[in-house]
């Protein structure tokens, strides 16, 4: 037991062998070994797509499929995955833009690719090189992120077993050696957020009114790196704007609880192995699962419990998109949109927002209404449109430069001009005659990565 914190393994000392690794991340020509290539893409404007189900030979392989973000083209170059992750789905960039993270559900793990070579990433040791290992989480996570240093990711896993204690840790990732560097129990823990600073990780666990805070500097000290702070309503995720202010979701009744709103918790962080109450100010709002701050407003989407649609829509149920003028602290505006568990949100360059969703009301009626799980709220006009796709949304990508965003809905990936909120369709090239990549498999996520 280690300053009186029963299950925390592998939290202190082996943290060390992060900071001291003399291994460094390199280059390489193959995710087999480092002595044979493979031909790269070669583009420079790129975005991965995870799809697990990409047609290789007599079956299917696992691969990230590589689009030309400039001119919507697919590339006949892959970055194979092979036993380093069987089901590529969840991914998350290095803020460098260096590397991808890959989670597979299929095993937990969780591959190290190197974006510049378009395979697994190597690690070298005087002169030989090895490719890093896929790193197995001890269960499901649905949040992760690299840190600022580049080296180091974090990974949520609420049913993480802990000796004594319930189930929950914020799994420590060493990407020099492909290994869990240390396992901080959290119980329930399920999303994480990281400070402008990378000094702190927001941890919002299930079923819990509490906002745990990691001190990252501790971690691998004597010193417990985890605080807390009480008195929210089911907290779900959190938006920092600087490095000692964030937005706190409360998810209320949609999670369980008794009333979602917005918390702004502001001022700093508790001081390390404390737990003090919340004392700020929380605007009350409809539903809160999501949020993005965009210049002064803050746009928050969540479904309030059977909630009806009204007219012009055969969807029995749906949510609604709240807008927060940051300087008043008051809801400015809201609208309605498609229901689900809001858990993507990105907006593009020229103020449309997308917002995705999981478990939503699909409708899909034979030469009538056809509608899923994605929105668009067009924040200049304050109007929202829902396109005739159906399925979960999984991946939201804008493009940067172009009034283009790239969304995986329902295992397929569709590219929306958002001068027109709809499936773009001029041709951008003489390889693609209807503005779409057609990617074979099941896609899952989609991400930028130049």
């Amino acid at each position: 037991m280690l300053f009186g914190v029963p299950g925390l393994k592998r939290t202190l000392l082996s943290i060390f062998a992060l900071v001291t690794a003399c291994v460094a991340i390199i280059s390489c020509g193959s995710n087999n070994s480092s002595s044979t290539t493979h031909a790269t893409s070669k583009l420079k404007f790129r975005v991965f797509v995870s799809n697990p189900l990409f047609p290789s030979g007599a079956g299917n392989s696992p691969v990230l499929n590589i689009v030309d973000a400039s001119k919507d083209v697919l590339s006949p170059s892959l970055v194979t995955l092979a036993a380093s992750s069987v089901q590529p789905g969840l991914m998350a960039v290095s803020p460098n833009l260096k590397f991808t993270l890959v989670f597979s559900p299929s095993g937990n793990s969780v591959a190290l690719i190197d974006n510049s070579t378009e395979a697994i990433a190597q690690t070298t040791n005087g002169t030989s090189s090895t490719p890093v290992p896929a790193i197995n989480l001890p269960g499901f996570t649905e949040s992760m992120f690299v840190g600022n240093a580049n080296t180091t990711a974090y990974a949520a896993v609420p049913t993480a077993p802990i000796a004594g204690q319930a189930p929950g840790a914020v799994e420590v990732l060493n990407l020099q050696t492909g290994s869990i560097a240390a396992s901080i129990p959290v119980p329930g823990a399920h999303f994480i957020v990281l400070s402008p600073d990378g000094n702190h990780i927001l941890v919002f666990s299930d079923n819990s009114d509490t906002v745990t805070v990691i001190t990252t500097i501790l971690i691998g000290t004597h010193t417990d790196p985890r605080s807390s702070i009480t008195g929210f309503d089911h907290p779900v995720g959190g938006i920092f704007t600087d490095n000692a202010t964030a937005y706190i979701l409360n998810c209320g009744p949609q999670c369980g609880g008794t009333a979602a709103g917005v918390s702004l918790l502001a001022g700093g962080f508790p001081a390390p192995g404390t737990t003090i109450p919340f004392s700020g100010t929380t605007i009350p709002v409809s539903g809160a699962t999501m949020g993005l701050v965009s210049g002064s407003a803050l746009y928050i989407a969540g479904t309030p419990p059977a909630m009806a649609c009204g007219s012009g829509t055969a969807a029995p149920n749906c949510g609604t998109l709240s807008v927060i003028d940051t300087a008043s602290m008051a809801v400015s505006g809201s609208a309605t949109i498609t229901d689900g568990y809001h858990d993507r949100m990105q907006i593009s360059q020229d103020g449309q927002l997308f917002v995705g969703a999981r478990g939503c009301s699909n409708v899909s009626v034979s030469g009538g209404e056809v509608r899923g799980c994605l929105s668009i709220f067009n924040t200049n006009r304050s109007s929202v449109v829902i396109p005739p796709q159906s399925g979960d949304v999984t991946g939201i990508q804008p493009i940067a430069g172009r009034n283009v965003v790239y969304v995986v809905q329902n295992g397929g990936l569709g590219i929306y001009d958002t001068t027109t909120d709809k499936l773009q369709v001029s041709p951008t090239n003489s390889q693609n005659n209807n503005g779409q990549v057609d990617i074979v498999g099941q896609l899952f996520d989609v991400k930028l990565v130049d």
